[in-house]
């Protein structure tokens, strides 16, 4: 069993901890598009994996020729993109389902496909299926409330929008993976104005954020900087 893990993504240019990556353009939903928020502030919410669960899965999505390989940590989509208009509600909304939520056990196994709605690969989330669409269920509703057009379906994507046959290649090959690590917290990520999700709150579960995280998750300033630092 792998270590507990949190995505890692800087906010901007405020580093969050060490080992973070600079950023991060995340594929929370291969269905949606940030632009379907308008005017309006475009949030998701992920687990992300343990370094080394991430850094393999990362390895054989370029293998699949996937260009996104390289700026999308691995991680399974909770909330996909999605307009806010109350950055403060958003904020104590996702806080409050975090704190009832207790942390547990993910195991990816095998491999599907969305395929042919949308041309993307996936390995399936077995244990842990129920608690990710338990937390989808209670956090896309009040501030976050809104009609999807594809039932949620907990997946990690390794292959989007590539050739039919790198498509092919990436359910094949990865058809016996298999990986099990415990998940303790969420990311609340906001979708800035140059197309990259940024980080604004890691959650742990079952308990208060911690008092030094939630200094860096007042509103966005304009361009997507975080308005204070750790």
């Amino acid at each position: 069993m792998c270590a507990a893990g949190k995505l890692s993504v800087q906010v901007g240019s405020l580093s969050r901890g060490a080992g973070r990556a600079t950023d991060a353009r995340l594929d929370t939903g291969a269905h949606q598009s940030a632009s379907a928020c308008g005017d309006s502030l475009c949030v998701g919410v992920i687990l992300g994996f343990p370094r080394e669960v991430a850094q393999e899965l990362q390895k054989w999505r370029a293998s699949f020729g996937d260009p996104m390989a390289d700026v999308i940590p691995a991680h399974i989509t909770l909330v996909t993109t999605t307009p806010a208009q109350d950055w403060e509600a958003t904020l104590e909304h996702v806080r409050d389902v975090a704190r009832r939520q207790t942390p547990f056990k993910i195991t990816i196994s095998g491999t599907g496909s969305f395929r042919p709605v949308s041309p993307v690969v996936f390995l399936k989330v077995e244990d842990g299926f129920e608690e990710c669409v338990g937390l989808h269920e209670q956090l896309q509703t009040g501030p976050l409330e809104r009609d999807l057009p594809f039932p949620y379906h907990p997946h990690v994507t390794v292959a989007h929008d590539v050739a039919p046959e790198s498509l092919d290649e990436a359910e094949t090959v990865l058809k016996n993976y298999s990986a099990t690590f415990p998940v303790v917290s969420m990311g609340l990520y906001e979708h800035d104005d140059n197309g990259i999700w940024q980080l604004r709150e890691e959650l742990d579960f079952g308990g208060d954020a911690d008092p030094s995280r939630k200094s860096t998750a007042q509103r966005p300033a304009a361009g997507g900087e975080a308005t204070t630092a750790d």
